[in-house]
């Protein structure tokens, strides 16, 4: 996240601060102002500019730095998600967040997925006991639901 001092990404870029940019317009900006404020031209160019556009191009080149800057340009300094009851709200951000993206996401088979996840670690503990190789097994089956509940969760909001 950048700093309250620093300047706005999108005016360091020469764009216009929006929600409809894309991959491309930002690449095209960056690629505009680093060859019109390299150091490396004949008269020297602009270091100052360069810095201040790679810094830019760094925190806008991907859908969820541009919604950060985004929300830092307006003054929010973490979102809040819409329709969450006012008791949830005491939850840190995180937690939150998560909530919102379970909610909106597809919370039935994420659901299952954790049911699945939670009896295939109750089984080898079970016959087993806490002997190294359950560890291991615990481990595969959490990388497992890490890895495949991502597309159980709503997109982040940016």
């Amino acid at each position: 996240m950048r700093a309250r001092n620093q300047p706005d990404p999108f005016g360091a870029l020469g764009l216009r601060p929006s929600r409809d940019l894309e991959d491309d317009d930002i690449r095209a900006a960056w690629r505009r102002v680093a060859a019109a404020t390299h150091p490396d031209r004949a008269d020297g160019g602009d270091p100052a500019a360069f810095a201040a556009a790679a810094a830019a191009y760094t925190m806008l080149r991907t859908p969820s730095g541009r919604g950060e800057a985004l929300a830092d340009l307006a003054g929010h300094p973490r979102p809040r998600a819409a329709g969450v009851p006012f008791r949830l709200r005491a939850l840190p951000p995180a937690a939150l967040v998560l909530l919102t993206r379970i909610r909106r996401g597809r919370p039935l088979v994420f659901l299952l997925r954790m049911a699945i996840a939670a009896a295939a670690c109750a089984v080898p503990v079970t016959v087993a006991g806490w002997q190294p190789a359950s560890y291991a097994i615990l481990a595969g089956i959490l990388t497992w639901l890490a890895v495949t509940a991502r597309s159980d969760l709503a997109p982040p909001v940016s």
